[in-house]
């Protein structure tokens, strides 16, 4: 019987459990500009919550604050459970590196999620299936050749300096792993931070950038996502304002049969 390979995804936010301190390393296979990228790592944070032994219930909300550039190895993350009451967990997680001061700090909550009256105002915003768009030419960094993302909307145009008239920051696209993997609450996690700088989108170019907090609210639990049985997302993303080397970014992460999965918020950091 051949065994089966683990998915790069899983091997890059894979974590070792400790009595409060758990141990994961980066992954050259998702590395960004100067550091890995922030959904892994994100990711990373969420595995260790779910595998933690006082973990009950399912995400709910992720909140991610990058405070200082993550290097290459092991880094460590020390979990507590800070409050919890009959239906929800409240905890916090730190990650260091080498006995250092605090790199990443997040927050999460986790649910115990009931039976209930359900009602989705939000529309799905549909788009041409996944299968008649191309995917998006491979990049530099190594997280993005990770997914496939195949543009229905706003694909980003590099023209290699400034637009003179800022475009739409705007962008719908579907977003998959590259090599298949059927989705869960730690791809959508990783996945909501998949999307490219919406100042990209705004000048054409590539300009330094990077995200300063990512807060991400889970609109299904594991048993609806089992139930959506998909590899993919149709995701949208915008922004409202880019102002003093900062700018905004709200997302929407939908199953192919139009639930919304999860909607996602974050504060970035642009020089240009």
């Amino acid at each position: 019987m051949l065994t089966k390979t683990p998915h790069l995804f899983d091997e890059a936010t894979a974590v070792t459990a400790g009595d409060s301190r758990w141990q994961g390393r980066t992954s050259p296979d998702y590395w960004a500009f100067v550091g890995p990228f922030g959904g892994c790592t994100a990711a990373t944070i969420l595995r260790a919550l779910m595998q933690h032994p006082q973990r009950a219930g399912d995400p709910l909300a992720l909140t991610v604050n990058y405070c200082a550039p993550v290097a290459e190895g092991v880094f460590d993350l020390d979990v507590r459970l800070v409050k919890a009451n009959r239906s929800s967990q409240h905890w916090s997680v730190e990650m260091t590196q080498g006995g250092g001061e605090v790199a990443t700090l997040a927050t999460a909550v986790f649910a115990e999620r009931r039976p209930s009256w359900s009602h989705q105002p939000a529309d799905f915003p549909g788009a041409v299936p996944f299968e008649q768009l191309r995917s998006y030419p491979k990049l530099a960094m190594t997280w993005a050749n990770q997914y496939d993302f195949r543009f229905a909307e706003g694909e980003p145009k590099f023209s290699g300096s400034a637009a003179k008239e800022p475009s739409s920051a705007y962008s719908k696209m579907w977003i998959a792993d590259r090599v298949p993997r059927k989705l869960d609450a730690l791809s959508l996690m990783s996945m909501s931070d998949a999307f490219f700088g919406r100042v990209f989108h705004a000048r054409h170019e590539l300009v330094p950038f990077g995200t300063v907090s990512l807060t991400t609210y889970f609109h299904a639990d594991a048993a609806d996502l089992d139930a959506e049985d998909t590899t993919r997302v149709l995701a949208t993303a915008d922004a409202k304002t880019f102002h003093k080397s900062y700018g905004d970014q709200h997302g929407e992460l939908w199953s192919p049969s139009g639930r919304l999965l999860a909607t996602t918020t974050q504060i970035a950091y642009f020089k240009a």
